[in-house]
């Protein structure tokens, strides 16, 4: 009995043995597989490091101001008998805009040009009587002092007529109508703004140490939200002579060199404007694709295509990187990243000129997967970005 018993467990173990073993050859099988497995290369777009000189740039908010701008205005009281225009039109130099009523002031005229000529008339009979010794100095000046009399008459009633034609002083274009046929105006009334805004004016500020770099000439650059697909040139015409006092920076305007393009007035006084000062330095920046990039709360990265390190006993654990076609593997490289033009980034620290990052399709990759670079689908990115040829 205890011998039958013994044989039974003997057997049993002999089973669980059998059993364990064959686990134990499938187990390491399919470590021994997925060790060997590889996955299929990811494809993505290729970007080399480089080098380059990026202009230097100071940064300013700016105000858009007209090269000449004035709200035409009444000089002299009067009806209003005639308009000349209706408001938005661009006006020539001494164009006619209102006409003011001019009865009283004509009838005025007629009647000191007939004292004026009386007034002549009797200097000049006064005059010869003077020459024959018949009248004496003082009929002469009375004479002449009555004919001047007159003629400033005339003169003063000949300025308050012309006054009455009310002129563009300049060229530019006309803003709203703000009075109408027949209204009187008083003296000083408001009748319609008048801007010459080609070319146009931006007023900005910059920081007193900024006194140093900057110069009459230097290049500006303006942008808008009112026109976003245009940049604004032009160049520093006069930095002013003092600094504010409360906030330390100085008042600076520049003049842009075309503003409109033919009747297309793409800027008016009072908008608001990005503004960038272009310095004559330039300065060393590494750069790479936006689209190189991978942005992630703990820190931005980039992926580093080249050969798969060799294993080492210190190598994280994980699968081991693995290489594509080309032999190249993604290995993943925090950086610190500068400034931004277009669309590349400045990296400060983390990558060296001439190495190949991923340029597209980064948000597919992980550290060690192994790559294929392709051109099909591949962006070209620029330092000034065209929105309308993207």
């Amino acid at each position: 009995m205890i011998k039958r018993i013994a044989l039974t467990f003997l057997g049993l173990l002999l089973v669980i043995g059998v059993i364990a073993g064959l686990k134990y050859v499938q187990i390491s099988d399919l470590i021994a597989a997925g060790e060997a497995q590889q996955f299929p290369p990811t494809v993505v777009t290729a970007a080399m490091v480089e080098q380059a000189e990026w202009e230097t740039t100071l940064a300013a908010i700016g105000t858009l101001e007209a090269a000449q701008g004035v709200v035409v205005t009444a000089d002299v009281p009067g009806r209003v008998t005639r308009l000349n225009f209706q408001g938005g039109e661009n006006v020539e130099q001494g164009a006619l805009l209102v006409e003011q009523e001019t009865a009283t002031e004509t009838a005025e005229l007629s009647a000191a040009e007939s004292d004026l000529s009386l007034a002549q008339s009797n200097l000049s009979r006064v005059s010869r009587l003077y020459r024959d010794r018949v009248v004496s100095r003082a009929e002469l000046d009375s004479a002449q002092s009555a004919a001047s009399a007159a003629k400033a008459r005339v003169d003063s009633i000949t300025s308050s007529l012309d006054k009455k034609q009310i002129l563009a002083p300049f060229s530019g274009r006309l803003g709203l109508k703000l009075v109408d046929l027949g209204q009187d105006l008083a003296q000083g009334v408001a009748i319609v703004s008048l801007q010459r805004v080609d070319p146009m004016l931006v007023n900005f500020s910059l920081p007193q140490q900024s006194l140093a770099m900057i110069e009459q000439g230097l290049p500006v650059r303006v942008a808008t939200d009112a026109v976003p697909d245009r940049t604004f040139n032009g160049t520093i015409t006069a930095i002013d002579t003092q600094v504010d006092s409360v906030t330390r920076t100085v008042r600076v305007q520049a003049t842009l060199d075309s503003a409109a393009e033919g009747d297309d007035y793409a800027l008016l006084p009072g908008m608001f404007a990005r503004v960038e000062v272009v310095l004559p330095d330039t300065r060393p920046v590494i750069m790479v694709p936006l689209t190189s990039i991978s942005f992630a709360t703990y820190g931005d990265s980039v992926f580093i295509l080249d050969e798969p390190p060799e294993p080492s006993e210190n190598a994280p654990p994980g699968p081991p990187p693995q290489a594509g076609p080309g032999g190249l593997s993604a290995l993943q490289q925090f950086v610190q990243l500068g400034e931004r033009r277009g669309d590349f980034v400045e990296v400060t620290r983390g990558l060296e000129v001439g190495q190949q990052v991923a340029r597209d399709g980064v948000f597919k990759l992980r550290n060690g997967a192994a790559i294929d670079i392709t051109e099909e689908g591949a962006t070209e990115p620029s330092l000034t970005p065209d929105p309308d040829n993207a």
